[in-house]
């Protein structure tokens, strides 16, 4: 018996995978013993590395949290920015026309090809030659341009690939009641493409949220996981302590965030305006590779209309 992607393995097959699990799981723990004892030899699973996370309070009010608050406003910023210039320019790759698909697309596959740790060191740099903004602030706005100019690129991208994923048939129906071309895409192509561009637009969240801690790292923007400095400075030298905290505050917040837009999903597909088509993880690598083109084209109308 055969299935789409593999052959079903026969007993000899089932045996080795056995063996190979079970050889990985020994080798893991074994990784995972010589990690933790390297850790203990230095002293860095003792309780005193642990406990001003739990008895200082002073820990959170002053570091973590204001930590915390800079990573979600940096994020929110840059998500309520992206998402809506991602979306026009996306439908701009859409357009008919050559005088519009063809400089939104350079200025798409350009962002797009760019580092976004490289945007944000230039807009840091510009800002100071060619801005009046204080030194304090100016890490944000360079953070916030930086995650901007990439991900409303990705963004756009997703929109033009979850459109294009849309049957060819929906377009022609919508023509033949005399549809216009913006009334088609705006009431029968765009809700429709929105179960389908979710999970992509979720994990392209998820990367911006985690993406703020460059500008700790390059910046000195105060975001959550350059408190991973400050923090051992002040309270001992507890860095592993520290990381695996500053971890779980990352995890849970991202998973807030995915639970949230999961729970949008499904009241959008519940609503029955989704074709079922969704784009996965390896549609979302695609798509921040430079040079992509979703659909298999480098431009072209709305649901393969004619270009001018």
């Amino acid at each position: 018996m055969t299935s789409v992607l593999y052959d079903t393995p026969g007993p000899r097959a089932k045996r080795r995978n056995i063996i190979y699990t079970i050889v990985f799981l020994v080798a893991l723990g074994l990784a995972i013993w010589w990690a933790l004892s390297v850790m203990a030899d230095k002293n860095q699973l003792t309780a005193a590395k642990w406990d001003p996370f739990v008895t200082d309070s002073q820990v959170w009010t002053t570091y973590l949290l204001p930590g915390l608050w800079l990573t979600v406003k940096a994020a929110a910023f840059a998500i309520v920015i992206a998402l809506p210039l991602g979306a026009l320019l996306g439908i701009g790759r859409l357009s008919d026309h050559r005088w519009v698909r063809v400089p939104v697309g350079a200025v798409v596959e350009f962002f797009r090809a760019i580092p976004v740790l490289i945007l944000m060191f230039f807009a840091n740099q510009l800002f100071v030659q060619f801005a009046d903004i204080e030194s304090e602030v100016r890490p944000m706005y360079a953070v916030v341009t930086g995650l901007v100019l990439y991900n409303a690129s990705v963004i756009a991208e997703i929109v033009r690939a979850g459109v294009l994923s849309l049957p060819q048939g929906q377009t022609d129906a919508a023509k033949a009641i005399g549809m216009r071309k913006g009334q088609i895409l705006s009431y029968v192509l765009l809700p429709q493409a929105v179960t389908a561009m979710l999970p992509a637009l979720v994990s392209q969240l998820v990367v911006i949220v985690k993406d703020t801690a460059l500008g700790g790292a390059l910046l000195g923007l105060n975001e959550l996981l350059s408190q991973s400095r400050t923090i051992p400075a002040n309270y001992g030298a507890n860095t592993i302590a520290t990381l695996t905290v500053i971890a779980l505050i990352f995890i849970a917040l991202n998973f807030l965030l995915t639970s949230v837009a999961s729970w949008l999903e499904g009241r959008a597909r519940r609503t029955k305006k989704g074709t079922g088509a969704v784009l996965g993880a390896e549609e979302v690598q695609e798509l921040n590779a430079p040079g992509h083109a979703a659909g298999g084209q480098t431009g072209g109308g709305i649901a393969g209309g004619d270009s001018s």
